[in-house]
């Protein structure tokens, strides 16, 4: 499976890094893979470099835009996986509308994508609800940054395949 990400900055993963030191029983990500997924590119059977091509040619034009994030919010469940999950939530109309202008390249995933996306950042899946319901509750210092780039992400190997650009 592949998806384009947005990058977060330092201040970002090291604030969902700290607040996951307060989920003991909970699985957190390793420190430096925080992302943002947009968009999980279907299709796998046609092969990245035609799922890359497709993608390239849906984001022809798009500007880099604005992301914020200001709360901690929390699924109390989820399609698939451990829950609950904390997580951050990015304010960005910019990637919202490029999430929906991929939809229209790529068949949304049910549950989650399209009318049910929810752009964040994930802090921790599973472990005690009291304890994430408690951490979903903690006040955060906003924090701002402007997404300049895509990623391509390969899950299988987890890591990048390759990078695109959104000019200024």
């Amino acid at each position: 499976m592949y998806s384009l990400n947005a990058p977060v900055p330092s201040a970002v993963a090291a604030l969902a890094d700290d607040l996951a030191r307060d989920l003991l029983d909970a699985q957190s990500r390793v420190r430096g893979s925080h992302t943002l997924v947009v968009k999980r590119l279907t299709d796998d059977d046609l092969g990245y470099a035609h799922l890359e091509a497709r993608a390239r040619d849906a984001l022809a034009g798009t500007p880099a835009c604005e992301a914020r994030v200001a709360d901690v919010e929390l699924f109390e469940t989820v399609p698939s996986g451990p829950a609950p999950v904390v997580y951050l939530r990015v304010e960005s109309p910019g990637l919202e509308a490029l999430h929906d202008r991929l939809c229209e390249t790529f068949d949304p995933v049910s549950e989650i994508e399209g009318a049910a996306y929810v752009p964040h950042v994930t802090v921790a899946r599973g472990g005690q609800a009291a304890a994430a319901r408690r951490l979903a509750e903690t006040e955060i210092d906003p924090i701002e940054w402007v997404v300049d780039e895509l990623v391509f992400w390969d899950a299988t190997r987890e890591q990048p395949a390759s990078r695109v650009s959104l000019p200024l």
